[in-house]
């Protein structure tokens, strides 16, 4: 099969070859996948997992991408709650060779059922995206309606789902980004816009709940407008932001069944919309993620047409 596959970290996205590689086979509880679309974040190539498994051992030629939306065409022993042909979508284990291929062997829990009328680039841009935002927001901010949340990088990937859920659970919304983000934040329902190279982010007052996918010092800012029992949920690492009187908390996105459901519902009914930026196919991908300018949105990779 084709794959997009990894060897030397210090390249970077310059060291991603286009490859063939065998096809994966099903161990117990896995499924095979072809896989139709497929995503990848940038950061991925710093990540220890990329490179060894899980007792630290080179793992290498390995194959990246973690988000994923195909067909079922195998199931492993022991396998139950999905069946050959059908539709899914989902989130691939980050120690495994992962979805920037033909197929791939992942773990049946890993994945959701995409239902018909939903498309295969729209099912594989909502993963990380939305489940980020949803563990953010209710697993670990404990948002309620009323609250007020700052969600950095509004128009990006990540922070439109944030706006877009907070905003459907009742929240006041204050976006963040550069100056050109600003009708974009506002256009997933930020109700006002913070420009971080120009205006005051101290002038937005006390917040409830601030989601941070910058850190640095815009984090450790954040985290000194977060109002007493509130709480700032960071995605970029370990934070050195201390709030005086609420929590600081750092996640890894897990996968989700039930959440992936929950939220490919609302993208059904039209509660929610997908920031999908480029579109490239397989043969394509290497230079999709060698950009010569900053391009908006979620970059998928159709890996069938």
């Amino acid at each position: 099969m084709k794959a997009i596959v990894v060897k030397d970290q210090a390249a970077g996205t310059a060291g991603m070859k286009l490859m063939e590689r065998p096809e994966p086979q099903a161990a117990i509880n896995d499924v095979i996948v072809q896989i139709h679309a497929s995503g990848f974040v940038g950061t991925e190539l710093a990540w220890p997992s990329t490179w060894t498994d899980r007792r630290d051992r080179d793992r290498t030629p390995s194959i990246p991408g973690h988000e994923l939306a195909g067909v079922v065409t195998a199931l492993g022993y022991g396998t139950t709650g999905l069946s050959a042909g059908q539709r899914v979508f989902g989130l691939a284990d980050w120690y495994r060779d992962g979805t920037l291929a033909e197929y791939v062997a992942i773990e049946a829990r890993n994945l959701a059922p995409l239902p018909g009328d939903v498309d295969f680039t729209v099912g594989t841009s909502l993963p990380i995206s939305g489940l980020t935002a949803w563990q953010g927001l209710f697993e670990h901010g404990r948002l309620r309606a009323g609250q007020s949340v700052i969600a950095h990088g509004a128009a990006g990937a990540v922070g439109s789902m944030v706006t877009q859920l907070a905003r459907l659970a009742g929240a006041h919304v204050i976006g963040t980004g550069r100056a050109a983000d600003r009708q974009k934040a506002h256009d997933f329902g930020a109700q006002e816009f913070v420009d971080l190279d120009s205006d005051t982010l101290e002038d937005v007052g006390r917040v409830d709940l601030v989601f941070d996918v910058i850190g640095g010092d815009i984090g450790k800012r954040s985290a000194r407008l977060i109002r007493a029992g509130g709480t700032l949920v960071s995605i970029v690492g370990p934070s050195e932001a201390r709030a005086v009187d609420g929590l600081v908390i750092d996640f890894v996105v897990e996968s989700d069944r039930a959440q992936l459901s929950e939220i490919v519902q609302r993208v059904r009914d039209g509660r929610l919309r997908t920031n999908i930026g480029n579109v490239s196919t397989l043969d394509e991908a290497v230079a999709a993620f060698n950009p010569t300018e900053r391009r908006p949105g979620k970059t998928v990779i159709r890996v069938r047409p």
